[in-house]
């Protein structure tokens, strides 16, 4: 039986091109901070029409390969989770096929719900490693997006991404057997107009929603976590048995909230802490529906959890603020950030906890335990000096992209527009769509 089953191997890839928030601030008309302060935002990754999800997902794999010099017969799962699909039948993960040779024995196809189907694919991944199916070989998840607003006032929170997982036994990050789940039937975020690549979105109800399933899988984590204060930092609280959280992050302010609201868990359970002396007795008194959105929950929690915010998940943000939503990939570029902002020996032994959510609803919490060096995953990762090597653009010519995918979006017989010469060698780019919407790609030398 296989041992130590987790991530063995990761890469992320982004778009080389940015707009900054503060710049989308004044171009949009909003006052000054309501993006950079107001959401966390910093810069936002974008693309024009030579890349979509499978060329997101086509760069990041053939990154993963080489970098790692994984032999493409060692693989044999290969699973996508993504909520910007190109096609109704036909999967992300058949056209990655063609990165895998002669090895045609890989199991898996693609998994969605809006951005929730990265971790049903990594679920997946795990489960069939640690079953009898198991044939001793590896695995790979890809998580990849294009996050795209038509109304101007949910512009600040787009942005593109995707990220490439090894998955197998001895690995460096160990996944832990415990997870909360929550699901439910709700319309706070979908795309049910397949003429648009843009969704239909309840901004302030769907951030109710990402509150709600965060309690339900937050209760439910530590309800299945026997010895929930064993081998975590020390402390009197049930959160203090997380090293670290990354989040799904639609925006860094909501992560912020979203680790208040986990002490606020905490208070519900135990009012009487000490911990919680300085917590108005007013706030016990809150019904559960209003303290969804009550400034006086958030205000008192967000205020006692700053220390802790600022040690266990601020490491884990550095992606998000600095390309915005990726969607499915989101959280695990939250883990990304971490393993690139804090040193191997510090994460030796720690605790990850993972919040993943996609609207609709489906959610879950998770966790993975850090046994041994991530050292070789930082270098290729080399997340900060990419992050830093990309080029700026203005909100004009960013409004100007926008709308030349939405000249792109569901064509045929199209040769798409964009500037190859923005595209980091070895990045895949659309060549064109035929008549029956084939497309074809290649790659920058």
């Amino acid at each position: 039986m296989a041992q130590d089953v987790g991530i063995k191997a990761i890469e992320i890839y982004f778009p080389s091109r940015y707009v900054a928030q503060s710049e989308l601030e004044t171009y949009l008309g909003a006052s000054s901070g309501k993006y950079t302060i107001g959401l966390g935002q910093t810069k936002m990754s974008f693309c024009d029409d030579r890349e979509d999800t499978y060329s997101l997902a086509l760069t990041t794999v053939s990154s993963l390969l080489r970098k790692y010099s994984i032999d493409p017969n060692t693989i044999g799962r290969l699973e996508v989770g993504t909520e910007t699909m190109l096609d109704k039948s036909k999967s992300c993960k058949s056209v990655l096929m063609q990165l895998f040779g002669e090895n045609s024995d890989i199991e898996g196809v693609d998994t969605y719900n809006a951005c929730y189907g990265g971790t049903n694919a990594l679920f997946n991944a795990i489960n069939w490693v640690e079953s009898s199916a198991w044939d001793g070989r590896d695995a790979i998840v890809v998580a990849a997006d294009i996050a795209l607003y038509d109304k101007l006032a949910a512009r600040p929170t787009g942005g593109a991404g995707c990220v490439a997982m090894l998955i197998g036994p001895n690995a460096p990050l160990v996944f832990e057997p415990t997870r909360g789940s929550f699901m439910q039937h709700v319309y706070d975020f979908y795309k049910a107009d397949f003429k648009s690549e843009y969704p239909i979105v309840d901004g302030q109800f769907s951030n109710k929603c990402y509150l709600k399933a965060l309690d339900n899988c937050y209760k439910r984590y530590q309800a299945k976590k026997a010895a929930r204060l064993v081998n975590g930092v020390t402390g009197n609280i049930p959160l203090d048995s997380f090293d670290y959280l990354a989040f799904h992050t639609p925006n860094c302010k909501l992560v912020a909230k979203s680790y208040a609201r986990l002490l606020y868990n905490d208070y519900l359970a135990d009012p009487k802490n000490p911990v919680f002396k300085d917590i108005p007795a007013e706030v016990k008194e809150i019904d559960y529906e209003s303290s969804l959105t009550d400034k006086r929950v958030e205000k008192a929690f967000m205020a006692l959890t700053q220390k802790r915010f600022s040690e266990r998940v601020q490491p884990g943000l550095m992606a998000a603020t600095m390309c915005g939503n990726s969607y499915t990939a989101s959280v695990y570029f939250g883990l990304i950030s971490l393993l690139s902002n804090v040193q191997s020996k510090e994460l030796m032994g720690k605790r990850v906890v993972l919040f993943s959510y996609g609207s609709g609803l489906a959610s879950s919490m998770f966790s993975l335990r850090v046994k041994g060096n991530t050292d070789e995953m930082v270098s290729k990762l080399n997340l900060i000096q990419r992050l830093d090597a990309r080029k700026a653009e203005s909100p004009e010519f960013y409004d100007e992209m926008c709308r030349l995918r939405e000249k792109a979006y569901q064509q045929r017989n199209y040769t798409p527009q964009g500037n190859i010469e923005t595209l980091a060698p070895g990045t895949y780019y659309l060549v064109n769509v035929d008549e029956t919407f084939r497309r074809t790609y290649a790659t920058v030398p």
